[in-house]
């Protein structure tokens, strides 16, 4: 396992393991009136397989932070960054920027770029020919406790 740490993120290799898969229940499970239990089939669902598109490109990192609560991304969420996606306007994306791993919505406009968090508390970050910047990947999906 590769391990990457920063004040803001966490980042881990994701490593496969043969054979593992829980249960799945495809039939949906009703957020509003209960339904008849008669009828799930149970398949086995890998999350590796329904998550990481790219194995060789692909990664988790842990939130640290409060800057992208408005997108869903909380602390402690698990996210899935996968670097082979072309950075594009609107796209969540891991960031590094001045010897830091960032989070942020990706602002692109013309010959600028803007990192934009999803909390008003925080700041719109502008990239300048001054900062030391490079887009590490962008965030595919969301892994979160409850």
């Amino acid at each position: 396992m590769i391990t990457l740490k920063s004040e803001g993120l966490t980042l881990f290799k994701p490593q496969a393991v043969d054979n593992v898969a829980g249960h799945y229940f495809d039939t949906g499970i009703s957020a509003g009136f209960p339904a008849p239990a008669e009828d799930f089939k149970g398949q086995r669902l890998s999350l590796d397989e329904a998550l990481v598109k790219n194995k060789d490109t692909t990664f988790y990192a842990k939130v640290s932070g409060q800057s992208m609560i408005g997108a869903g991304l909380d602390d402690n969420d698990l996210l899935v960054i996968d670097r082979s996606l072309e950075p594009t306007n609107n796209k969540i994306a891991v960031c590094f920027l001045d010897g830091e791993f960032t989070v942020k919505r990706l602002r692109v406009s013309q010959d600028e770029v803007w990192l934009q968090p999803e909390n008003p508390n925080y700041p719109i970050i502008r990239i300048t020919e001054d900062n030391n910047f490079l887009i590490w990947g962008i965030v595919t999906n969301v892994i979160k406790k409850v």
